[in-house]
């Protein structure tokens, strides 16, 4: 690594350091060997202790956790604006058939009317002096009275139908509002996802081949340690639930995509952030449930960690901001975070917020 770099990595591992507090006291990281003297051949190779690189995996963790939490943001917005969207053209559909429906009571209230016009010029008593037959005079007055009431009816639907289309023209103006507001919602997300991915990735970019390797084998010693202090709490013991069928559905679906990377935002089938992972895998197996995970949180029925069963979603951090499906003995599966794949993870590697099951009334 040239010194140049060494340095920039040194320093951005300092700060680090200093910001999240993260080494105990008393310990030491290691300084910046200094450059060679000029005209010197000596190369000199400067180590990055694990200590550091714990510093920048933790930071790195960070990072994407706030990426994590920007991207269910992004999600729920996507999601509303798709659900304002079918209102809006709902809406229209009805703004349409209304003014339809208006244009022909008006052409029928103009027919009855002009018809009465024409059978209703003379005053009741003239007609009857003048009829002929005093039947046919009342028979004819009650069918003018049935037209005046089926004339008052056209107009009732009218004035009805008119205030129905103004009432849609508000409910769109109105979706119309929040789509717009949402849209500004969304793209703040997105700024939010970018940044805080490309700050880890500009942090990943400064360590070399070696150092991502020791770095990646760091996260998985963190995440079996997290692992084996969660299977220490005897929580397996009581873990006898079985998978329904569709649940069956769902732990294969997730489990296909294995290999697959992490976008965010992205719902399949060749990409997936977590929340679209478990959304998608249980409408493949045939129920519809909300697209992020803090909403499959909010929304799902909650289950006891002891409880637990194949199919059943695992809720992550304090913000649920993370979300996978557990698969029995210990495991779940998930899309971890940007630059890995959808894979198999130790049920218990992250912080566990609570379970939610999808299917509660299947046995």
């Amino acid at each position: 690594m040239g010194a140049g770099k060494r340095g920039v990595l040194t320093a951005a591992v300092t700060v680090v350091c200093a910001v999240t507090v993260l080494a105990v006291p008393g310990t030491a990281f290691a300084a910046p060997t200094p450059p060679p003297d000029p005209g010197t051949t000596a190369s000199v190779t400067v180590v990055t202790s694990d200590v550091e690189l714990e510093a920048v995996r933790k930071k790195l963790d960070k990072l994407y956790r706030a990426a994590a939490k920007a991207t269910d943001e992004y999600n729920a917005a996507e999601e509303k604006a798709r659900q304002q969207t079918a209102q809006v053209v709902r809406l229209a559909k009805k703004i349409v058939e209304g003014r339809e429906k208006l244009a022909d009571l008006k052409d029928r209230a103009g027919a009855a009317a002009a018809a009465q016009y024409r059978g209703g010029g003379l005053p009741p008593e003239a007609r009857l002096v003048l009829s002929d037959d005093p039947q046919d005079f009342l028979d004819s007055a009650g069918r003018v009275r049935q037209e005046q009431h089926a004339t008052k009816g056209l107009l009732g639907e009218m004035t009805r139908t008119q205030r129905d289309l103004e009432e849609y023209a508000e409910d769109a103006r109105e979706q119309m509002r929040k789509l717009e507001a949402g849209r500004k919602v969304k793209a703040a997300a997105q700024k939010r996802v970018e940044r805080q991915i490309e700050a880890a990735e500009k942090l990943e970019a400064e360590l070399e081949q070696e150092e991502k390797e020791r770095l990646a084998r760091l996260e998985r010693q963190a995440a079996a340690r997290a692992q084996a202090t969660w299977l220490s709490s005897g929580v397996l013991d009581e873990l006898t639930s079985k998978a329904t069928a569709q649940g069956r559905e769902a732990v294969a679906y997730a489990t296909a995509q294995i290999g697959k990377p992490y976008q965010w935002g992205a719902e399949g089938p060749n990409t997936f952030d977590c929340s679209g992972l478990t959304s998608q895998a249980w409408l493949a197996a045939g129920k519809t449930i909300p697209r992020t995970s803090q909403m499959q949180w909010q929304h799902l029925k909650r289950v006891d960690v002891e409880d637990m069963r194949p199919g059943d979603l695992i809720i992550y951090w304090a913000d649920a901001s993370h979300v996978g499906m557990y698969v029995g003995d210990g495991v779940m599966v998930h899309a971890p975070r940007p630059g890995r794949t959808v894979t198999l993870a130790g049920a218990g590697s992250m912080p566990i917020l609570g379970v939610v099951r999808p299917d509660p009334a299947a046995e």
